[in-house]
C-alpha cells in the first residue's frame, strides 16, 4: 500500500509543479513573451538592418523605437589640423545620414501601422543642450514615445544621474511631457534605492533592460511596481542557435521588448509621458523607528504608523477659498448687512444711527428726523464728546 501512496504523492507533486510552472509563465515577471497576448516592441539603431515587409508579418509587434540623438550635436564648422578637420567632417556626415535614416524609418513604421518612438543616448556633457539636441533631432509628435537611454551609473562614461534629472526637466519644458527611462537592472536599483534624491528619474515609466527569464526577485521595487517595457532579448542573449524571441526581418542582435499588456492596451497607453504617482498608503504612513540594539540583534519587522492622509487638490482649493473669503470680508464695511433699510438713509442718518444705542424702529425714526447734516458733518461735536 505504501508504493501506490508514494506514487500518488509524486503525481500530486508533479501536478503542483505544472500548475506553478504555468503560473510562472503567465507572470509578467517570468517569460511574459511566451504569452501570445503580450505586445512586443522593437528598438533599433542606425546599424541594424530591417526588412520591413518581413517584420510586418509579426502581428505581435506593436511599436518601433529608434535611436535618435547621441550626446551633444557635432559642430557644423570644423577647425584644427588636417586629422581633426577630417574627423569633425566625418562626425557631422554621420549625424546627417543618421538623421535622414531616422526620418525615413519613422515614415515607413507609421505607414505599417506601428507606434513610433525615439530615444536619446545619454553622454557626459551639458544635459540641457543634450535635451535640445534630442528634441530638435527627433521632432516627436504628441503621439510618439520619447525615452532617455542611461546605459550605466558611471559619470565618466555616461550622463550622471543629476544631469539626467536636468535633461528630463528640459524635455518637459520643451514638450510638456516626460520621457520614459531606459536603464539596466543595476542602475535602476540604485535609482529606486535613492528615490528621494532622484525624484524625477524614480517616477518615470521604466523601460527595463535585463536578459534573464525571471526578474521577480531582481526588480527594483520603489516608486516602480512594474515596468512599461522589458527589454528581454538582445545581442547578449540571442545568437544563431538560441534566442528568446526572433522577429522576422531583423538580425540576431536586434533588441526586443515586451509590454505587460495586450497590443490594444499598449496602443492606448503609448507615449506614456506622465510620472508615476506615489501610492496614497505610502504617503499616509511612516516607519516606526527601532533601537540600534534591536537592529543589531537580528532581523526585525518594520512597522508603520498611520499619519493624516494628505489633503486632496479639491480640499486644498476649498480651504484656500474659505480663507480668501474671510480675508476679503475683513475689508467690507459692517453696515452693508446691518444698517436699517430706509429710502432716505444718507450720511446724516448713518451718523445719528451710530450715536444712538437704541435699535427699535420708532427710536431710529426719531433719531433720523432730528439728524442735522451740518452737525453730523462737523468734528466739533465729536471732540466735545471725547
Amino acid at each position: 500500500m505504501k508504493k501506490p501512496a508514494r506514487h500518488l504523492r509524486r503525481l500530486a507533486l508533479f501536478a503542483a509543479a505544472m500548475v506553478l510552472g504555468t503560473a510562472a509563465r503567465a507572470s509578467d515577471f517570468s517569460e511574459p513573451w511566451k504569452n501570445d497576448d503580450r505586445a512586443l516592441v522593437i528598438d533599433a539603431y542606425e546599424y541594424n538592418s530591417i526588412d520591413w515587409a518581413q517584420l510586418a508579418t509579426d502581428k505581435r509587434i506593436v511599436g518601433f523605437i529608434n535611436k535618435a540623438s547621441d550626446g551633444l550635436p557635432p559642430p557644423y564648422f570644423c577647425s584644427g589640423d588636417e586629422t581633426e578637420f577630417k574627423l569633425c567632417k566625418a562626425l557631422w556626415k554621420r549625424h546627417a545620414v543618421t538623421r535622414e535614416l531616422f526620418q525615413t524609418r519613422k515614415v515607413v513604421a507609421k505607414a505599417l501601422g506601428l507606434n513610433w518612438g525615439a530615444y536619446h543616448l545619454a553622454r557626459p556633457g551639458n544635459p540641457v543642450e543634450q535635451a535640445n539636441n534630442f528634441v530638435d533631432f527627433a521632432e516627436p509628435a504628441p503621439e510618439d514615445l520619447i525615452a532617455l537611454d542611461l546605459e550605466g551609473n558611471d559619470p565618466s562614461q555616461w550622463m550622471s544621474l543629476e544631469d539626467a534629472e536636468e535633461f528630463v526637466r528640459q524635455v518637459h519644458r520643451r514638450l510638456g511631457r516626460f520621457p520614459v527611462l531606459y536603464t539596466n537592472g543595476k542602475t535602476a536599483r540604485y535609482i529606486a534605492d535613492n528615490r528621494y534624491t532622484y525624484r524625477l528619474l524614480s517616477r518615470l515609466p521604466l523601460w527595463y533592460a535585463r536578459y534573464k527569464p525571471d526578474i521577480d526577485v531582481h526588480f527594483p521595487m520603489g516608486n516602480w511596481q512594474g515596468y512599461a517595457l522589458w527589454q528581454f532579448s538582445a545581442q547578449a542573449n540571442c545568437g544563431r542557435l538560441h534566442c528568446p524571441y526572433r522577429v522576422p526581418g531583423t538580425p540576431n542582435d536586434i533588441d526586443v521588448n515586451v509590454a505587460p499588456m495586450s497590443a490594444e492596451q499598449l496602443r492606448q497607453q503609448w507615449a506614456f509621458g506622465g510620472l508615476i504617482d506615489v501610492p496614497s498608503d505610502y504617503l499616509a504612513s511612516i516607519p516606526v523607528p527601532i533601537s540600534r540594539a534591536a537592529a543589531l540583534a537580528g532581523k526585525v519587522t518594520i512597522t508603520y504608523a498611520d499619519v493624516a492622509t494628505p489633503p486632496t487638490f479639491e480640499e486644498m482649493v476649498a480651504v484656500l477659498g474659505a480663507r480668501w473669503d474671510k480675508f476679503r470680508d475683513g475689508f467690507r464695511m459692517p453696515v452693508v448687512k446691518t444698517v436699517p433699510q430706509r429710502s432716505y438713509f444718507g450720511i446724516p442718518q448713518y451718523v445719528a444711527w451710530k450715536r444712538t444705542e437704541q435699535r427699535s424702529p420708532e427710536q431710529l425714526d426719531a433719531a433720523f428726523a432730528a439728524a442735522d447734516p451740518v452737525s453730523t458733518a462737523s468734528t466739533a461735536l465729536d471732540s466735545a464728546k471725547r
